[in-house]
């Protein structure tokens, strides 16, 4: 304790001798070579010595730039599994013809005389990172106000900026540290326990599709989740259909980046599905009276829904990671959705190969889903291979421009509409029309296997296909198909069966009662 109060106090005087200099001849960056010295010198006592600062502090992190050339030799002395002492780095700046400009021998004796033992070494070592984030967010202050002062410059592109720096300085400096298993335990439990006294029995953010929640027990959180599929099965109309449930049935709120359609192409996506009026006459507005009633009673229930929809073209995934982060600060959002991945840019970082760029863009998106404590819904486009395959069923290898998103992905997910290709019964002479398979091909913390969803083309939505006219999904033999496939997933996770659907076929859906008002 004596020792440590000394440290403390050596600090002090340290930081009141700047404040002096700072008060008589200007100020100065953040520093504490005193510290950095003291570190140096510890690093050359003890061979081990590196490894507990290895993560806290990197050659930049040092003030002096004498400093930053020893602390270079000595890490490459560790990396290399070679001694790290006095002798050895010596000779080490020598080959490096760097002794002389550090001071000669002389200075490398003086450091490690100035230290008794490594036991302070990480104490030290955060200070020496403080100040070190410290003269970083100077610089970038200094640089955001220079930039503030040009007339040319945009003030979003310049809060762009600001956020972006910002973040950088975080993402490099502060780290998370290592806990022991006790506290987590104890977490993973209260999340076990809280799922438990859930109705639905799940522990993520429940779609709104039942088979489908059923598989993946709701998304999860800090999990990247990638949906993929051709052109025409419904990518972005399957996420808007679940991002409508999400909202509006379980009051979750949903951010979707729309990096292909413009916010009102998307929210017309929205209206023709929840008013059920189609499409096109969405576009036209040639509405009946009693349409109009109900799309006006409709939007009212899209207006009250938490989605928050953000339109910007060639979004990069710095400026993606600030507008989740400032979206989770002011809106609490629970899920992240993005149309589509392949539209994403990894801004100045990831300047290389289209592959190497993709790469990042997936690891970033994990990254940011675990950061965020969320789960990240992308969207993704297949390779043609998947036109020239019997069946048109994807996989895995079909994933576009990297393998990094198979590898990233906790869960991958295809959209398969075979009708689409002009299959249109199965191998047991079931019809396929109007019907979507999700394929859950990849799934790191659960089963995979493929869920049947109905299509709906007119309103262009997704739904449960109990919830689906059986006309709009292949007529007559649905029930009989319906049945026996919820009789058959029943059976694999112990579910009771409701076979009350069968009967309600015989309901006639497409004829209002002529003694009640449509709406």
């Amino acid at each position: 304790m004596a020792v440590q109060r000394k440290n403390n106090r050596g600090t002090n005087q340290a930081s009141a001798t700047i404040e002096q200099i700072n008060a008589q001849y200007g100020k100065l960056p953040p520093q504490a070579v005193d510290v950095e010295e003291a570190v140096l010198g510890a690093l050359m006592l003890e061979r081990d010595a590196y490894v507990s600062v290895a993560d806290i502090i990197d050659t930049d992190s040092f003030y002096k730039d004498e400093h930053k050339k020893i602390f270079e030799a000595i890490k490459y002395l560790s990396t290399h599994e070679k001694p790290v002492d006095l002798l050895m780095v010596t000779q080490e700046l020598k080959n490096r013809n760097e002794l002389d400009v550090v001071g000669g021998p002389l200075y490398i004796t003086q450091l490690t005389s100035r230290v008794a033992s490594a036991a302070h070494i990480e104490f030290h070592a955060r200070i020496i990172a403080q100040k070190f984030i410290q003269r970083e967010l100077i610089r970038v202050s200094s640089e955001i106000q220079t930039k503030a002062y040009d007339a040319n410059m945009d003030v979003d592109d310049l809060i762009d900026f600001s956020e972006t720096a910002l973040f950088k300085v975080a993402e490099g400096n502060i780290k998370k540290e290592t806990l022991p298993i006790k506290p987590v335990l104890k977490e993973a439990a209260a999340l076990i326990e809280q799922a438990s006294k859930r109705e639905d029995g799940l522990s993520g953010t429940p779609t709104g599709f039942t088979a489908l929640d059923r598989m993946t027990s709701g998304w999860q959180k800090t999990d990247l989740v990638i949906i993929a599929a051709r052109p025409a099965m419904g990518k972005t109309a399957f996420v808007l259909s679940m991002a409508r449930n999400m909202a509006v049935d379980h009051r979750a709120p949903v951010a979707v980046f729309s990096l292909e359609m413009s916010s009102v192409q998307l929210v017309n996506r929205l209206l023709a599905a929840e008013t059920e009026l189609g499409s096109e006459k969405i576009k036209n507005g040639r509405l009946a009276q009693w349409e109009w009633e109900n799309f006006n009673r409709k939007l009212k229930v899209l207006e009250d829904a938490p989605i928050f929809i953000d339109d910007t073209p060639a979004l990069s995934i710095f400026e993606f990671r600030a507008k989740c982060r400032r979206l989770k600060m002011q809106h609490n959002i629970g899920v992240v959705i993005v149309d589509y991945l392949q539209l994403m840019t990894a801004g100045d970082a990831g300047r290389g190969s289209r592959e190497q760029e993709v790469s990042m863009i997936s690891r970033s998106l994990k990254a940011i889903a675990k950061e965020l404590d969320i789960p990240i819904l992308a969207l993704s486009q297949l390779s043609r291979a998947v036109e020239n395959r019997e069946g048109r069923r994807p996989q895995l290898s079909d994933l576009r421009e990297s393998g990094a998103i198979e590898q990233d992905a906790d869960l991958v997910c295809f959209i398969h509409r075979p009708e689409y290709y002009g299959i249109t019964e199965d191998e047991s002479g079931n019809s396929l029309l109007g019907i979507a398979e999700i394929i859950i091909a990849k799934h790191r913390n659960g089963s995979v296997g493929d869920v049947q969803l109905a299509f709906k083309k007119q309103q262009v939505k997704f739904c449960d296909l109990e919830s689906a006219i059986p006309e709009e999904i292949g007529g007559g033999n649905f029930g009989q198909t319906f049945s026996s496939k919820m009789n058959a997933d029943s059976a694999n996770v112990g579910m009771p069966v409701n076979t009350s659907f069968e009967t309600e076929n015989n309901l006639d859906y497409g004829k209002p009662d002529p003694n009640e008002a449509p709406f």
